[in-house]
């Protein structure tokens, strides 16, 4: 009866509230609220420091190579230990996991803040400072994706907190690189490390002040850690839908994703422009993500996120191939528009259907997994990339890789009928699909 009334209340608020109120529904979770609020800070400094990471380096060195070692030195733990983080993620408290892995990766962008700033910092000292916060990655990334069940109790309300988290990492997106070229220009890297190291402070802050039921025992909590690890792989191997989206997430991360990292060199010798050039590429990349991410948000339902992630990866690759033949900026800025929108599109559906599917004893374990595809296959595509830029330049490189993101797109697009068959019955059980209409959901699944 509770839950009834809370829910008349609810659409009374929605109707009141106006005709998109629905894609704010997320944020009446407290809780939520809090982390949202402590990550729009945060995730500024964060993508400041993506942005100084690179330019620095490309400073000190000017090698297309070292930027791609530093890519993958900085994610390669994350790949390494991503499965074994997942394993303690289902054991410990999600919330306590959080607040180390916060306040280590303060300590990660203060002491990287200190070298800069005294003029001692060396291409060693930044790889051996992006291996720590890989491995601080590893643990807060799961971690973190596997919190939001928790923040969000009601999980009608899921998708919808996934697509307003998006939309906040790429207004971050869209206001930190852009900070960070204003920034470098005027005083250099060292301050855009400051700035992130006391960002994370607001993180850390909203988490203490969060009122977090605890969750029910787990089963399996008291197998080895090798008894649990087998039986996240053999979830995540074995269920199609979840291994196909993972397996095109992995081929985007690895091929599509370490464009990144290639960013300064097209900054400086395709564009001939500096700091404010890497910025406002970057921050256009980020229009495009946010342009996506609040799509999602007013969507009503998961229904229908299927068939998104095949056209939303040709679309990045698309953006992709179209951007490295540019040679003028402002196309360059439309296609990193293009490519932002395709990124976040793929990337929120499929958070969207894995987090819906689930079981929540294995949440922590299959999100390890997402985490491996998405950030652990990155640092081989870093070094591809840096190798290939440093043998064919940053414009073939980006063509060659984003033609073979659209053929994942295209082979992903072939497997979607087995995947709406094994998640409508999920869909249904949940109450997302009627039981008896099959001609309608034929199509909702995927």
């Amino acid at each position: 009866m509770a839950s009834t009334e809370q829910g008349q209340k609810d659409r009374v608020a929605a109707a009141a509230g106006g005709r998109f109120s629905h894609a704010w529904r997320a944020l009446r979770h407290r809780n939520f609220r809090l982390f949202f609020s402590g990550q729009s800070i945060s995730l500024i400094g964060t993508w400041m420091t993506r942005v100084a990471t690179g330019w620095l380096v490309y400073r000190l060195t000017g090698s297309a190579l070292l930027l791609g070692w530093v890519g993958f030195v900085g994610q390669i733990p994350t790949f390494l230990l991503a499965p074994f983080a997942g394993v303690w993620v289902d054991r410990l408290d999600r919330r306590n996991v959080l607040l180390w892995t916060q306040a280590l990766a303060a300590v990660q962008s203060l002491l990287l803040a200190g070298l800069t700033l005294s003029h001692r910092i060396t291409v060693w000292q930044i790889l051996v400072l992006s291996a720590f916060q890989g491995l601080i990655n590893a643990f807060d990334m799961p971690g973190r994706q596997a919190f939001m069940v928790q923040m969000v109790e009601d999980r009608q309300d899921l998708g919808n907190a996934i697509a307003l988290n998006s939309s906040m990492v790429n207004m971050a997106r869209l206001v930190g690189p852009s900070l960070a070229g204003l920034v470098i220009g005027a005083f250099g890297e060292g301050y855009c490390f400051l700035i992130d190291g006391l960002s994370y402070f607001a993180v850390i802050a909203s988490l203490a002040l969060m009122r977090i039921k605890p969750l029910p025992s787990r089963s399996g909590a008291a197998a080895s850690m090798l008894a649990q690890l087998q039986e996240g792989w053999a979830y995540v191997s074995g269920f199609e839908p979840v291994r196909t989206i993972l397996l095109l997430f992995a081929l985007v991360s690895l091929m599509g994703m370490p464009y990144i990292v290639l960013m300064p060199i097209f900054a400086a010798q395709v564009l001939h422009g500096g700091p404010h050039t890497l910025g406002v590429l970057m921050g256009a990349s980020g229009v495009g993500a946010l342009i996506s991410a609040l799509s999602l948000a007013v969507r009503k339902t998961v229904l229908g996120l299927g068939r998104m992630i095949p056209i939303a990866a040709a679309t990045f690759g698309a953006g992709l191939v179209l951007f490295g033949l540019s040679r003028v900026l402002w196309l360059s800025m439309l296609m990193m528009l293009l490519t932002g929108f395709g990124m976040m599109q793929g990337m929120a559906a499929s958070n969207t259907i894995i987090q819906t599917v689930v079981p929540e004893d294995r949440r922590g374990r299959v999100m390890s997994y997402y985490t491996m595809a998405f950030v652990g296959m990155a640092p081989f595509g870093s070094l591809l990339a840096g190798l290939l830029a440093h043998k064919l330049g940053a414009p073939h490189t980006v063509i060659i890789t984003g033609s073979v993101v659209i053929l994942g797109a295209i082979w992903f697009a072939t497997r979607l009928p087995a995947i709406r068959e094994q998640i409508r019955p999920i869909y249904q059980a949940m109450g997302i699909l009627p039981p008896s209409l099959e001609p309608v959901v034929e199509n909702a699944a995927g």
